[in-house]
């Protein structure tokens, strides 16, 4: 069970963050970029695992620019979507920066995001200083392929993601050869969310064990 604190970003904002901490001494940190949805239920509990398995794990509240305490639900697409419309790109990197100096004293630092997250993850793995990032279905990523990531960045994407076609992720693959993307037959788009009815237990496994040891591969 995490805690709730509060973080300053660069620009004088302040935000709240769900923070996990793990048992012992951690193997590094990870910032877990949200979805359009907020810091919901389902994105703590992915920062719960990740403190599980031995990291210090925070998931910035990433629509406190906008609004404070935005938690949806999986029906509510519209709101989160307008949400994350009014948000620009200087403020978000401040505030995902500000989680990562939160991290940072734990070790190496990771941004792995989901969704709209997975975006996020994908700009800072270009824009910010981090050890490694992890994209889940990301959709905006094929859009920008001008960011060039400066750390190993791994991507992960359902074959069945309507979101994002499979030509999305020939483009990226073609991108970033140096990168790992992985494609998960019959998967769809949000196959990691146990509140989706897209979730894939057996894809968020393989996808968890992936993420892991790509992590481990990249720690200082």
């Amino acid at each position: 069970m995490g805690t709730v604190i509060r973080l300053e970003a660069g620009d004088g904002h302040g935000l709240d963050a769900y923070l996990a901490e793990p048992r012992g001494e951690a193997k590094g940190g990870i910032v877990v970029v949200q979805e359009i949805f907020g810091v919901n239920r389902h994105i703590r509990r992915v920062a719960d695992r990740f403190a599980a398995e031995g990291y210090k794990a925070v998931a910035p509240a990433m629509f406190d620019r906008v609004e404070r305490n935005v938690e949806l639900d999986y029906s509510q697409i519209d709101e989160g979507r307008a949400y994350m419309r009014r948000l620009e790109w200087p403020g978000t990197l401040s505030d995902v920066t500000a989680a990562v100096n939160e991290v940072r004293g734990a070790g190496s630092a990771f941004v792995v995001g989901y969704c709209w997250g997975g975006t996020v993850a994908h700009v800072a793995a270009g824009d910010l200083d981090i050890d490694a990032a992890v994209s889940y279905y990301g959709g905006g990523v094929a859009k920008m392929l001008d960011k060039k990531p400066h750390c190993p960045i791994v991507y992960h994407f359902g074959d069945r993601d309507a979101s994002i076609p499979p030509a999305d992720v020939e483009k990226i693959r073609h991108a970033y050869p140096e990168s790992r993307v992985y494609v998960y037959p019959g998967a769809g788009h949000g196959f990691n969310c146990d509140e989706r009815e897209s979730y894939s237990a057996k894809d968020a496994q393989l996808a968890l064990e992936r993420t892991l040891e790509f992590l481990r591969a990249h720690a200082r």
